[in-house]
């Protein structure tokens, strides 16, 4: 049974939670590798033990900042406003056209699944696309989902992607690509935890108090990447 929140709001149960954060779910984060394609390319990720390192690094950087905004989208924060504090975060422009695009799919696809009031005054204030964390929290909320949820599901992509990837670039044992995760659940649940905590502060003191944290190395070699004649993910 749904469960009801204090200001009246009806929250989804897991079902929903679990289609949103469905490797299946039809939001195109399938074709995106999450850097680890540069890093296979590097040599810096040879094995479950080097993507572990990777996913590690990543989930408290770009997974940090990723969850923060989704969990502050859900909490009913202002879209537009989170999606130039995306921007303000990833300095990369290859990574924004990334961010945007997949922001693009997901909207696709949480419209057709949830479909909102919310979600269509963002897809018509910015056509282009908003970035796919704030599209990602508007989604959770759609499907009446929390703070906590978002954060959750934003943390997983952000190393659910790349261990998935590596299972094709590096012809990795999906046992072992799968067992890197469980063993990372634990940081998982911390992370989306202090992102929910940041959104809940950004809400009386403003949008700084959401992470901004940073992985320069992602950043340069995901310019490098777009600029490949041949690559096997679109980032």
């Amino acid at each position: 049974m749904d469960a009801t929140t204090a200001a009246g709001r009806t929250t989804g149960g897991r079902a929903a939670l679990l289609i949103l954060a469905d490797g299946r779910f039809p939001a195109g984060g399938h074709a995106h590798s999450g850097g680890v394609e540069a890093a296979v390319k590097a040599g810096r990720v040879r094995d479950a033990g080097g993507l572990s390192a990777f996913c590690r690094g990543r989930l408290h950087t770009a997974g940090l900042t990723a969850a923060g905004l989704a969990a502050a989208a859900a909490l009913g924060l202002d879209p537009v406003e989170l999606d130039e504090a995306a921007d303000a975060r990833t300095p990369s422009p290859a990574l924004r056209a990334t961010g945007r695009r997949l922001g693009r799919q997901l909207m696709r696809a949480a419209r057709a699944t949830w479909p909102s009031a919310e979600l269509d005054a963002l897809a018509s204030a910015l056509p282009k696309g908003a970035h796919q964390p704030v599209v990602l929290g508007l989604a959770a909320r759609a499907a009446g989902l929390g703070p906590e949820d978002a954060a959750h599901c934003a943390a997983y992509e952000s190393v659910g992607g790349p261990a998935t990837a590596a299972v094709r670039l590096l012809g990795l044992d999906p046992f072992q690509a799968t067992a890197v995760l469980a063993r990372l659940a634990p940081e998982l649940d911390q992370v989306a935890g202090r992102a929910a905590e940041a959104a809940r502060r950004a809400a009386g003191a403003g949008l700084d108090a959401l992470p901004a944290a940073s992985a320069p190395l992602l950043d340069i070699t995901a310019e490098q990447h777009a600029a490949w004649p041949v690559r096997l993910f679109a980032s």
